[in-house]
């Protein structure tokens, strides 16, 4: 049985100010829809390399975070041009943007 789902705006102000808790930059790029808006956040290393995840449910049926648009990161212009490919899918997206030369994203679920 999977967990009930937080509204996407609350998830992202909870992140944002656990981040900067951790002396690490996160800030909202793109507000999305309240009710129906997916998340994809990218992180971004300050060296023209960055990885973005999106939400997945695994067979279990676990949520997870998966890795694109590669298993390691890309340039950044390649993570932005899956963000735009992703926006023009889905218009309701939120983009949440992390900062850190170290690859911190703290997010808790399973990262895939």
């Amino acid at each position: 049985m999977s967990e009930p789902r937080l509204k996407t705006g609350f998830f992202v102000a909870a992140h944002i100010r656990r981040c900067e808790g951790e002396g690490i930059a996160a800030m909202l790029v793109r507000r999305g829809a309240e009710e129906a808006g997916d998340l994809l956040i990218k992180l971004n290393y300050l060296d023209g390399r960055a990885l973005v995840f999106t939400r997945t449910t695994l067979g279990d049926g676990t949520r997870a975070w998966m890795r694109a648009p590669a298993p390691d990161p890309v340039a950044e212009a390649d993570a932005d041009a899956y963000i735009q490919r992703r926006l023009k899918q889905d218009p309701d997206i939120w983009i949440l943007e992390i900062e850190d030369r170290h690859g911190r994203h703290l997010l808790d679920d399973k990262v895939v």
